[in-house]
């Protein structure tokens, strides 16, 4: 167990902490089903849409979601999509099963598309979500930028798929990447806004999990790492075999964001939450959530 540090604005901590969401793969609906007691009903928790998994399993754990009091965000993988007719298919068996209202779509980590879809603005352009009873969409950010992307084709990205989805009619919610530095993310969130862009937005944080594997996902997206900023964290290069929290991040997060909100900093912060990625611990994550909202260490 992680030990939970003091806030230094705990009323800014417990507001960013509400009505946080999850995420979980098509394979963790037993995990899911052993954390449900530590989740509050009606927490969005979003499905993977992982190429190892098949459609089955998508829709199976969209529908476990439901059954359980929660609201299912499934993820679409644009670029994963072999052809209009397969993304008709996801879609009706959501529909089917209570669990289209809410999306997350992302182009996806294949270089080439399998199908029709180069990219999420084309599934939003589609025209196909609404006729599946989509009510919201959620789109992808970058605080800390892409290691394959450059920082000015991420904005006009989002800006185009933010934009698109107004024109759609559809709400929109932003989800970022993880990251362990407060600063580059407040800084983003600003420049968000002063773009125009008035989206709710959910703050990736990494649910409590090993050092070692945090590393591990950092890298892969090309997230900054650095002593100082683990430091920050609240763990140490130095031990790879412990475990770490995000109590120090969502602290700090929180006690910058209510200084930006206040007019202090550069910008209006807006609607802002934090979306837990769990690697895989759904109940470590929640029971790390129950733990710093009721102050416990």
């Amino acid at each position: 167990m992680t030990k939970i540090s003091h806030a230094t604005n705990r009323a800014a901590s417990l507001e960013l902490m509400k009505d946080f969401s999850l995420e979980m793969t098509g394979k963790d609906i037993p995990a899911l089903i052993e954390a449900r007691p530590l989740i509050p009903l009606g927490t969005r928790i979003n499905v993977t849409f992982l190429g190892n998994e098949d459609l089955e399993m998508r829709v199976a754990a969209a529908r476990a979601v439901r059954e359980l009091g929660f609201v299912p965000v499934p993820h679409i993988s644009a670029r994963r999509l072999k052809s209009r007719q397969q993304l008709e298919e996801f879609l009706g068996r959501l529909q089917e099963v209570d669990a289209a209202g809410h999306l997350f779509v992302i182009g996806g980590d294949p270089a080439q598309p399998e199908g029709p879809f180069s990219d999420s603005l084309s599934v939003i352009n589609s025209g196909l979500l609404q006729q599946f009873g989509v009510r919201e969409v959620g789109t992808s950010g970058y605080p800390e930028g892409h290691p394959d992307i450059p920082r000015e084709t991420l904005w006009r990205a989002l800006e185009d798929k933010t934009a698109a989805l107004q024109e759609h009619g559809l709400d929109t919610v932003i989800v970022t990447q993880f990251a362990f530095d407060t600063d580059p993310v407040a800084d983003w969130i600003d420049a968000v806004r002063a773009r125009g862009i008035n989206a709710a937005i959910r703050v990736g944080t990494p649910g409590p999990a090993g050092v070692k594997r945090l590393l591990g996902f950092a890298r892969r997206f090309g997230i900054g790492a650095n002593a100082m900023i683990v430091k920050k964290y609240g763990f140490s290069l130095t031990n790879l075999m412990g475990v770490a929290g995000p109590d120090n991040f969502v602290n700090d997060l929180a006690s910058v964001l209510a200084e930006h909100s206040a007019g202090r900093g550069p910008g209006l912060v807006g609607q802002v939450g934090l979306h837990f990625y769990t690697f895989g611990g759904l109940a470590e994550t929640a029971g790390w959530v129950r733990r710093f909202n009721s102050g416990q260490e």
